[in-house]
């Protein structure tokens, strides 16, 4: 799958960007007719310690599911989106099984 990585405002370095598509390639094991995803990265300006935040869109048939978290790294970010995208792709193919 391929996964569009911007980071907003900063220069994400390569382990980064290498990390995340690792993580959301594994999303295929789930539902594999997802089309695209993309992935945003941002710093806040803030003094609070919980300021990075991920923000991804998987796109899929006739739907698309957004998942955005703030944490402390853009790795636990990306752990904790990408579990929620799984119970949510689970949920789609379930959903879809029982209709046919």
């Amino acid at each position: 799958m391929k996964v569009n990585t911007q980071a907003v405002n900063f220069n994400a370095d390569k382990k980064l960007i290498e990390f995340i598509q690792n993580r959301m390639d594994k999303l295929d094991m789930f539902y594999d007719k997802v089309i695209q995803s993309d992935v945003y990265l941002k710093v806040e300006n803030t003094s609070d310690k919980e300021n990075k935040i991920f923000e991804a869109r998987v796109k899929v048939p006739g739907d698309s599911f957004i998942v955005k978290k703030q944490c402390k790294t853009f790795e636990e970010g990306t752990d904790m989106a990408v579990s929620s995208l799984e119970r949510q792709l689970k949920r789609r193919k379930e959903k879809i099984r029982t209709h046919m």
